[in-house]
C-alpha cells in the first residue's frame, strides 16, 4: 500500500526500495563525512563546478552522510534518485552504484554541472535538482523549493 509523505502518497514499490537501499547502506563501512565533503570538492574541481555549491548541496541533502536514503529512494551523499542515476550513466557512457560513496558523489556532482549548463543559472540549476527541470517549467518553483534554494545559498558561504 502507498505510504504517505506529508502530501505525496509515495507508491509501495518505492518504500521498499528505499528500505532494501537502507539495508544495504547499513551493512557496508562507509567514508566518514569528512572523507565525503573531500570527495565532493574534488569531483567539483574535476568537473568546474563550484565547490562551495556542491559543499553547500550535499550538506543540504545529508550532512555529507553516504548512509542517507529518503521516503522516495534518494540515495546517499548526493540524494541521486535510482532512476536519475540511470540517466546519468546513458548521458555519461557509464554505470553509477550509487550506494557507493564515490560514485554517488560524481553523479550528484555531475547532475548539478549538468543543470547549471543547461539553465545558465544556479537558481535554475538547483530548482532542476531538487524539484526537476519538467517540474519547474510545468508549474514554476514550488514554494519548497524556494527555500531549498535560500538555504543552499546561505550554506555556500559557510564552504567558501
Amino acid at each position: 500500500a502507498p505510504r504517505s509523505s506529508g502530501t505525496v502518497r509515495i507508491p509501495g514499490s518505492v518504500s521498499h526500495s528505499a528500505s532494501v537501499h537502507r539495508a544495504q547502506l547499513q551493512a557496508r563501512h562507509l567514508p566518514s563525512k569528512a572523507q565525503v565533503r573531500r570527495m565532493i570538492a574534488a569531483s567539483a574541481r574535476r568537473h568546474g563546478v563550484p565547490v562551495s555549491l556542491a559543499l553547500a548541496l550535499a550538506y543540504q541533502e545529508s550532512g555529507f552522510q553516504q548512509r542517507v536514503v529518503s521516503p522516495v529512494d534518494a540515495i546517499g551523499a548526493m540524494q541521486v534518485l535510482p532512476s536519475t542515476g540511470r540517466s546519468l550513466g546513458r548521458l555519461h557512457g557509464r554505470t553509477f552504484d550509487l550506494l557507493k560513496a564515490s560514485d554517488n558523489v560524481e553523479a550528484g556532482v555531475l547532475l548539478l554541472r549538468d543543470l547549471l549548463e543547461a539553465t545558465g543559472s544556479v537558481d535554475k540549476a538547483l530548482a532542476g535538482y531538487y524539484q526537476g527541470l519538467g517540474s519547474v517549467s510545468r508549474v514554476g518553483m514550488l514554494p519548497q523549493t524556494k527555500q531549498y534554494i535560500r538555504n543552499i545559498q546561505l550554506l555556500r558561504h559557510r564552504f567558501s
